[in-house]
């Protein structure tokens, strides 16, 4: 160590620091000497050294050892102004040295592994680990240096030849990511540059916007490809149903025709077998005939001959022998020539005329080409909009070559197809394949059945399918509806005995009185109300339709809503028995009947000790106002209050509710403004005759005005955390009038 005492070539004074002090480790022992390293990087070499003598793997360096080591390296290159050299520690290398070997793993992660047998810490080299151990250590030596060289090599991707160790590459610098796109070359480019400018006359737009775009027109073609998947998969199922349909059919025809052919077979082997056996009976009959004459024939012939021997012997015999003899054959030949001989053929030579009659064999061979009866028609599901509250389109098919002359089409209710009773069935024919069925009853389910018919005979019915009418009209509840100047909450009954499947909102803009404007329509509705945004100060016409598999159904009656301000009315549920609301639900009265002894049930819904109702207020955040029309001698409460709201006590008096109370007693005028049973103290001096009433949900805000002064009253901070209601109460006979659906003062809007 001491022959390194020099610094090594290139390694000059390190910049001046003031928290810095160079000092030259051979002046100073191991003890006050400069620690660049700490301890526990010391610790780490001698295990190093110690796994390197007993050919022992070490566990890798991970984690924050590793980050800190890379961190202390850099500032001592710092300190001693290696930034500039970027090829450090190349000029020890031999370029006779065969090439180091590159991978992805890092020397750390390669210890232990094989087949690397010897390693050397790249920090520091046997002899200088072994030195400071010792404590004699000198960083101003060359072989310091050339540790420290190692050292930097390794945390900036390089290392030496003569250690035996794996190096991460530089990685190159990528190019500047495209942040726009060139519709018109469909090519992603940079915003900036030459690039640019070459697509100076082109569409172009931002990455973002194409991407999206991209993804889209990917996810239409991904829809369009599913669609023409299952169309192609319902066109294939039908293929199938028809290949196998005319599969049987021609079987069935193939045992037809084998049939058919049988019979005539068995019967032409009969006719031939009769027409032989009658042929021999005739044959018989003549050759009998012929034998029994020619026998008679050669009987008479041998009779002749023997007269004529016995007369020629007579003409020798002597006169008186010639006489006697003559005399007996004068009686022999007159019997003989007495006997008739017959000379004629009792049966002719020749052939009678045999007529076949194959007419039987015939029709067995017209039968062979007669049409069968059909097969058994297939009824097709029902069809989307197919049907009418009254009626339904029923179609079928008939997967072969059948000839059909009619078609019975039965049908009857599923309702009433129940075991144990008597369906009202119902059978139409008819010439096509489809037909309209009638009179029927809406929004029920019915079972239809087809059979069809040719001279041969009647086919099999087909599978039952169900058909299902559509629902009748919904009923618009046209005084439940409420609105405000950005939404209305439409309201309806579903008019039918059976459950629908959705509904669907129809609107139409009215933008000139008279004149017909655009619908739009919201679907897919589960239940029988729906809140609809609208534009502010507008008209609208507005339909509900009830959906089902069957189609829609008519139009309900319409209802019209105006978006000027907020519309509401008083709910008669929650009313006290001691209140009246009027048709139009915007006035409550408290007649001067007597009260009665005893006050009504406590509930949850009603209210029952303070005698006020609420009104029903859209559930729309923003902004409400509305109006009351009150009397100057009256003892009235106006607010707001939760739906929840206990309706045993007071309104104001609880944290649920904030009012305005006014109390009229001995001439003098009292105003609250409640919430908690607290309220501010505030003196009125115009009392109001209507009073403007001002709910801000987004500043969460109550207000109160009178209306006839412009004068603000009252302005409550509110944590409305849940939708509120309008209330009102009367302690008092009279009446309160509400005024809504007005347009909100424009004094009103800086509140």
């Amino acid at each position: 160590m001491e022959g390194e005492a020099g610094e090594a070539p290139g390694l000059g004074r390190p910049a001046a620091s003031k928290d810095f002090h160079f000092r030259h480790m051979d002046l100073y022992d191991s003890e006050d000497r400069l620690q660049i390293f700490p301890e526990e990087d010391t610790q780490m070499r001698r295990e190093v050294v110690q796994a390197e003598m007993t050919n022992e793997p070490r566990q890798p360096m991970i984690g924050k050892a590793q980050r800190d080591l890379g961190e202390e390296v850099d500032e001592l290159v710092h300190l001693y102004g290696l930034e500039d050299d970027h090829e450090l520690g190349y000029e020890f290398i031999d370029k006779s040295t065969p090439r180091i070997e590159v991978s992805e793993y890092p020397p750390y992660m390669m210890m232990g592994r094989e087949p690397l047998r010897e390693r050397r810490d790249w920090r520091l080299s046997g002899e200088a680990a072994k030195a400071e151990d010792l404590g004699f250590g000198a960083w101003g030596s060359a072989g310091q240096c050339q540790d420290l060289r190692e050292a930097y090599r390794y945390t900036h991707g390089h290392a030496s030849e003569e250690y035996e160790c794996y190096v991460i590459p530089e990685e190159e610098d990528e190019e500047e990511a495209a942040d726009v796109f060139c519709v018109t070359c469909k090519t992603p480019i940079r915003a900036s540059g030459k690039v640019l400018v070459e697509h100076k006359e082109h569409e172009v737009t931002p990455l973002g916007k194409a991407l999206e775009s991209a993804k889209d027109e990917i996810h239409k073609n991904m829809y369009k490809l599913e669609k023409q998947i299952i169309e192609m998969e319902n066109f294939a199922s039908h293929l199938e149903e028809v290949f196998i349909t005319v599969e049987e059919n021609f079987g069935r025809q193939e045992k037809n025709f084998e049939s058919h052919y049988n019979e005539i077979l068995e019967t032409l082997a009969q006719k031939y077998e009769e027409k032989i056996q009658a042929l021999g009976e005739k044959k018989k009959e003549k050759l009998e005939a012929l034998y029994g004459q020619l026998v008679s024939c050669g009987e008479n012939l041998e009779t002749c001959k023997e007269l004529m021997e016995t007369i020629e012997e007579m003409c020798h015999e002597e006169k008186v022998d010639f006489i006697k003899d003559a005399v007996a054959m004068a009686d022999r030949l007159g019997k003989f020539l007495k006997t008739k001989t017959d000379v004629e053929i009792s049966a002719q030579p020749e052939f009678e005329d045999q007529t076949l009659d194959f007419s039987d064999v015939e029709e067995l061979m017209g039968s062979i080409n007669t049409i069968p009866a059909p097969s058994a028609p297939v009824i097709n599901p029902q069809a989307p909009n197919s049907a009418t509250g009254s009626s339904v389109r029923v179609c079928w098919s008939l997967y072969s070559d059948d000839t059909v002359e009619s078609y019975q089409l039965s049908y009857w209710p599923v309702q009433d197809s129940s075991p144990g009773k008597d369906r009202a069935e119902f059978t139409m024919t008819v010439k096509e394949t489809y037909c309209s069925v009638t009179n029927l009853v809406p929004n029920t389910q019915y079972e239809f059945l087809v059979t069809a018919q040719n001279r041969a005979g009647l086919s099999p019915a087909s599978e039952c399918a169900v058909y299902m009418t559509a629902p009748c009209p919904p009923i618009m509840k046209s005084k439940e509806i409420r609105s405000c100047e950005e939404a209305a909450l439409i309201c309806w009954e579903s008019g039918n005995l059976n459950p629908v499947d959705s509904y669907t909102v129809e609107l139409t803009q009215a933008k000139v009185p008279g004149a017909s404007g655009i619908t739009e329509s919201v679907v897919g509705i589960p239940t029988c109300e729906c809140l609809v945004q609208l534009q502010p100060r507008q008209s609208y016409t507005i339909y509900v339709r009830a959906l089902n598999v069957g189609g829609p159904s008519a139009r309900s009656e319409p209802a019209t809503v105006h978006t000027t301000g907020s519309y509401f009315r008083l709910n008669e549920h929650t009313c006290h028995p001691w209140l009246t609301v009027s048709e139009d639900g915007l006035t409550v009265v408290r007649s001067e009947r007597k009260a009665p002894a005893r006050e009504p049930l406590p509930s949850d819904t009603r209210f029952t000790r303070c005698v006020a109702v609420m009104g029903d207020l859209i559930p729309v955040r923003g902004r409400h106002y509305w109006e009351v029309e009150v009397d100057e001698c009256l003892d009235y409460t106006v607010g707001v209050a939760f739906e929840d709201v206990p309706k045993q006590e007071d309104l104001g008096a609880n944290r649920l509710s904030w009012c305005m109370r006014h109390t009229f007693a001995s001439s003098r005028h009292k105003y609250e403004f409640l919430h908690n049973k607290m309220t501010p103290d505030i003196r009125i001096t115009v009392s109001p005759r209507k009073i403007g009433i001002l709910l801000d949900y987004e500043n969460s805000k109550l207000s109160f005005f009178n209306v006839d002064i412009s004068q603000h009253l009252y302005t409550f901070s509110c944590q409305l955390h849940l939708f509120v209601h309008p209330c009102f109460s009367l302690e008092k006979p009279g009446c309160l009038k509400i005024h809504n659906g007005i347009s909100m003062p424009k004094r009103v809007t800086f509140y």
